[in-house]
């Protein structure tokens, strides 16, 4: 899974650019920002950064920043006060999941970008297959379908999704997820990908699991295995409990790593979950959550490990050793 680092320097950068980005921004706010910028050194390298970052948002910053409200003219001094502020924060909210979480030109080269099917963050959809199959998205999901005359292919590029195949000896039925491919042989299953990381969970009679140079493995009802880029990792027994709690609204974690777990509620969350010290992420959880209630979840975790949450803001979490 990728590692996200946040400096505290850039997210104050980024809240000046959304102020002096905005045409509300005063005479005052300007020398504010002038004596901010002056009063440390390295504040003109975050000020560098933060330029950047706003670049990626090139296509739908300016259109918010330079937007006013309508009624503004007419608005009372704190109702426009208070419009004002909801505009800057909404900005610095997506300026700053953007800086740690979006990679310069991935909102267009996303894989997912043009899925054939999507879910929203929190949504579950079930789809129907023209064959008779179904395919069950979690949420922040999306996979695309290529049905063919000799064989049935999916592509899943994010999320997890729950498969029940109808059989067809005639034309195979293959899900491709991060350089790997799944076939079914007559079956019911489980996919998650999280990175470049993907793990096959099998709920229902096999299926054979392969790897470009990693070789190919069958994997038996009730077993799971997880493999990565050219590597399969070994078969072993898999908590059918676990793996479809999401199907019922449920996230339940067995020693799991808090990265995993991370992964998971920002499906169900919206915005980022940013941790500042990598070691942070190998820290095993045992819980069950609510995939509704993403927030108390993360409430929870930082009260029972050594953990420090901060919520930037409705969007940004992060997450740091308590000191």
């Amino acid at each position: 899974m990728p590692k996200n680092h946040q400096d505290p320097l850039i997210e104050e950068a980024l809240r000046w650019l959304v102020v002096l980005k905005d045409k509300a921004a005063s005479d005052a706010d300007r020398q504010a920002f002038d004596r901010w910028l002056a009063s440390d050194p390295r504040h003109e390298a975050a000020w560098r950064r933060a330029r950047q970052v706003w670049m990626r948002l090139d296509r739908i910053g300016p259109v918010f920043a330079n937007r006013r409200p309508p009624d503004d003219a007419t608005a009372s001094p704190a109702l426009a006060a208070h419009r004002l502020l909801g505009r800057r924060r909404f900005l610095y909210a997506a300026a700053a999941v953007t800086a740690v979480a979006v990679p310069a030109g991935m909102l267009l080269s996303h894989p997912g970008l043009f899925a054939d099917h999507g879910t929203a963050v929190g949504e579950r959809r079930t789809i129907s297959l023209e064959d008779g199959s179904t395919v069950e998205l979690a949420g922040a999901s999306s996979l695309s379908i290529n049905f063919a005359a000799d064989a049935r292919h999916i592509v899943l590029h994010d999320g997890e999704a729950f498969f029940k195949v109808a059989r067809d000896a005639a034309r195979p039925f293959i899900v491709e997820a991060a350089g790997g491919r799944t076939q079914a042989l007559g079956t019911a299953f489980d996919i998650k990908l999280q990175g470049d990381d993907v793990s096959v969970a099998v709920v229902e009679h096999s299926v054979a699991v392969s790897v470009e140079g990693g070789g190919r493995v069958v994997v038996e009802q009730g077993q799971q295995i997880r493999y990565g880029q050219r590597r399969l990792g070994r078969v072993r027994d898999a908590d059918l409990r676990q793996v479809e709690a999401w199907r019922r609204d449920r996230l339940v974690f067995q020693e799991s790593p808090l990265g995993d777990v991370i992964a998971d509620l920002e499906r169900y969350r919206g915005g980022r979950i940013v941790v500042t010290d990598a070691r942070l992420r190998d820290i095993p959880v045992t819980a069950v959550f609510d995939a509704g209630q993403a927030d108390a979840a993360l409430d929870t975790i930082a009260s029972s490990l050594p953990i420090r949450l901060r919520r930037v803001t409705g969007l940004l979490v992060v997450l740091s050793p308590r000191t």
